[in-house]
């Protein structure tokens, strides 16, 4: 993936600068809400903990807290910038805490390069927070700095730049030569770099049965030998008596290959002479020690992971270290042992092993997701990580004496794990995941707004799709360069400029055959593809893109005729509707119709649901529960709209008794389980929440998602256009680039389908 310089820094500065705030938890809007947050409410649980310390995990968010902390003397691949500049990282890592695991993160940045002053700093904080994940501290400093906490900080306390690494790359072994047929004692192992993480990975490995005396590690003066003058200690410890000298020299015969150094250490000639069936590891970042493909080509016995998204078996530290925290702080641990972290190797390694959800295939865009060659280390959005791991550490903290509270139902803590983080399993970023697996030809018929263009920039750069921009050449690239993007190569076509052109004839002699009884001469076909959104939706009519979107300057009326009267609808003689994808702390709910139909027919209600309800099982891979909403509950009610409602239901319970569906039923009544249980227990939706809302006109839907929107922080994704022979996506009028990414987004994977 590609990040310009502009939209990070936008990204970080727009609207309040950084990544994080400070959110409550409980109600703050009346005087009572603050006499119980402050004084004099505040007082009775201050004495509640003075009397018992352990309060403070009931009555504060210690439990929940983890401080992210650096000096900012090894930033990522940046080295010492200091802990101001660091601090963006910081932030983001306290992002992933929150997003993979539930937990709250204060980023702390040390203004000390003295291990005694940063050691006692943090040490000082102990009663602030539940765990300290210590980042980017340079080597040997961080090996003392998480030693000395773990032996006098009675909290979880882990340096993850040593460890993640290490606990991803142990599983991805462990599977990796289940694959090849080789024994961990057996293996012999070459390891480029010295530096934390490398230290960490061989300590794990060990551990996990490797022998120490099969080991050789190089730096870049070559293979640390124990006859090598000035070595540290711990460079000592992994010093070789082996006769070799050089990289090159130690690959022979070599099992396994673990690279934590720098680009293209490595050649062909190295790999060739690895022993059969060989194990590589290329893990340094952004380019590995050598390129996957090169590799792949070298030897075709070769198994191979990096540190990249964008080839199989990513060796990402996000697979461990939320989860790691998660486990430790709901069983209080007082550190994380050896014991958690061998924890989490093995249920990282068995997940893999396990068959893969559909979320995951589909996120991935295979067709099958198998245990072997390429796939021994989990996805980073396989949903199951959080069920998996976390409770494996929790109870190895609590096998290992670490633990001060005791899980007890197993069951129930994986619920409460899912309920905790909602069931939304990260949609968004399996969309956009997915749809990178197969970009497709998107084109924009309102290439001359910069939003427009910002938006296919993002999605060149992520890779989810290949733009062709429709407008004034000289306006777009005017704006390009006003605006600093890069969108070099980009298609442009001005549709006015192509009135002589084959393609243009050729569309319109198209548009006029189609039309030629609704109303249309040629003359006038001709006139129409000289119009944007009429030549961008012909594109995608003739094959030469794969989705049209439009509508960021003009009604949707406006835009949506050329796509009817060109495309059509996927069955004859149907209407097109449109549902939002609304982002709420619930999940996922998709509204319906949000901007089509204004008073629905019964039979229009049931075309509406059943097209959703194909679009949410298919496009998101959920499993559609429907509420077909009204003001009446079963019969409380009895005038027209009702009774359109009610007997739309009737159809579908008879005509689809797969689907999910109840109703007519208000929408509060339709989330409240025990309502449903107490009043209405016949329903459907006793047995869990709907994700479809099915509204019963039009304005009903609109208001309602507008007001989600903008009053509930929910993120609006759509209108997604529903019934098409091919896809074609319509944007509000006035849509953001973020909303236009995800549009672009949607489009892709509809065209996948």
């Amino acid at each position: 993936m590609s990040i310009r310089k502009e939209d990070a820094l936008e990204y970080h500065n727009k609207d309040i600068p950084g990544k994080i705030e400070v959110v409550p938890t409980k109600n703050s809007n009346s005087q009572r809400d603050l006499a119980l947050a402050y004084s004099p409410g505040v007082a009775f649980p201050c004495l509640e903990i003075a009397n018992n310390k352990e309060d403070v995990y009931k009555y504060t968010a210690k439990g929940n807290l983890v401080a992210v902390i650096s000096d900012g003397s090894a930033v990522l691949g940046l080295g010492n910038i200091g802990p101001e500049a660091s601090k963006p990282v910081m932030e983001g890592k306290g992002i992933l805490f929150k997003i993979f695991a539930g937990i709250d993160v204060f980023d702390i940045e040390l203004n000390t390069s003295d291990i005694d002053g940063f050691v006692n700093t943090v040490k000082a904080m102990e009663p602030t927070f539940g765990g300290i994940n210590l980042e980017d501290i340079k080597a040997p400093d961080c090996f003392e700095i998480e030693r000395r906490l773990k032996e006098e900080m009675n909290i979880p306390v882990m340096h993850d730049d040593q460890h993640g690494t290490a606990i991803i790359s142990g599983a991805g072994l462990l599977n990796a030569v289940e694959v090849v047929r080789k024994k961990l004692c057996d293996i012999k192992v070459v390891v480029s770099g010295a530096g934390a993480s490398a230290i960490s990975c061989l300590k794990i490995i060990i551990e996990l049965g490797v022998k120490k005396e099969n080991v050789i590690v190089c730096d870049s003066k070559g293979v640390i030998r124990n006859d090598r003058e000035n070595l540290s200690g711990l460079k000592k410890e992994f010093a070789t008596s082996v006769d070799v000298n050089t990289l090159e020299e130690a690959m022979e015969g070599c099992d396994f290959f673990l690279g934590l150094s720098m680009a293209n250490v490595v050649t062909p000639k190295m790999l060739l002479k690895m022993a059969k069936d060989p194990i590589v590891f290329a893990l340094a970042n952004p380019d590995p020690e050598i390129d996957y493909n090169l590799a792949m080509e070298t030897r075709d016995d070769l198994i191979m992971a990096t540190g990249r998204s964008d080839f199989p078996n990513q060796v990402n530290n996000v697979l461990g270290f939320p989860f790691i925290f998660r486990g430790a702080l709901d069983v209080r641990a007082t550190s994380i042992n050896e014991e958690m972290k061998l924890a989490a190797v093995k249920a990282i390694a068995d997940l893999a092993r396990t068959p893969v959800p559909d979320i995951v295939v589909k996120a991935y865009n295979e067709t099958a997701i198998t245990f072997g060659k390429k796939y021994f280390i989990p996805k980073p959005f396989d949903p199951r990580l959080l069920t998996t791991v976390t409770p494996a550490v929790a109870k190895a903290a609590m096998d290992s004496g670490v633990a001060q509270l005791e899980i007890t139902d197993w069951e129930a803590y994986e619920t409460s794990l899912i309920k905790r983080m909602g069931n939304d399993d990260n949609l968004l970023r399996v969309l956009t995941q997915r749809a990178k697996q197969n970009p497709k030809k998107i084109v924009f018929a309102e290439a001359e707004d910069p939003r427009i263009l910002k938006a296919a920039q993002i999605a060149l750069d992520e890779g989810i799709a290949t733009p062709i921009l429709l407008g004034d050449p000289t306006k777009i690239q005017k704006i390009i360069k006003e605006y600093h993007l890069s969108l070099e190569g980009v298609k442009i076509i001005d549709p006015r400029s192509e009135a002589t052109s084959p393609t243009l004839k050729k569309y319109a002699e198209t548009l006029f055959k189609k039309r030629q009884r609704r109303g249309y001469n040629l003359y006038e076909a001709q006139v129409r593809m000289k119009m944007k959104n009429y030549f961008g939706a012909m594109m995608v009519d003739q094959g030469e893109a794969d989705a049209l979107i439009s509508g960021i300057t003009r009604n949707y009326a406006e835009t949506i005729k050329p796509a009817l009267e060109i495309i059509g609808t996927y069955q004859a003689g149907k209407k097109v509707s449109s549902m939002y994808l609304m982002l709420t702390k619930k999940g996922p709910v998709f509204f319906a119709d949000t901007t089509i139909i204004p008073k629905p027919t019964v039979e229009e209600l049931v075309d509406i649901t059943r097209l959703t309800a194909e679009s949410v099982k298919k496009g998101f891979n959920i499993e559609p529960r429907v509420a077909m909403l009204s003001y009446s509950n079963f019969g409380t009610s009895d005038d027209e709209e009702v009774r359109t409602v009610r007997k739309a239901v009737e159809v579908l319970r008879k005509e689809d008794p797969e689907l999910v569906v109840d109703g007519e039923i208000q929408a509060n009544i339709a989330f409240n389980k025990q309502a449903l249980q107490d009043n209405y227990p016949f329903s459907d939706l006793v047995n869990g929440e709907p994700n479809v809302l099915v509204f019963p006109n039009l304005s009903a839907a609109n208001i309602s998602y507008k007001l989600l929107q903008t009053l509930g922080n929910a993120e609006a994704i759509g209108p997604i256009l529903l019934g098409m022979k091919k896809p074609v996506h319509i944007l509000q009028l006035g849509s953001s680039v973020r909303e236009v990414v995800n549009m672009i987004t949607i489009a892709t994977i509809d065209a996948q389908g």
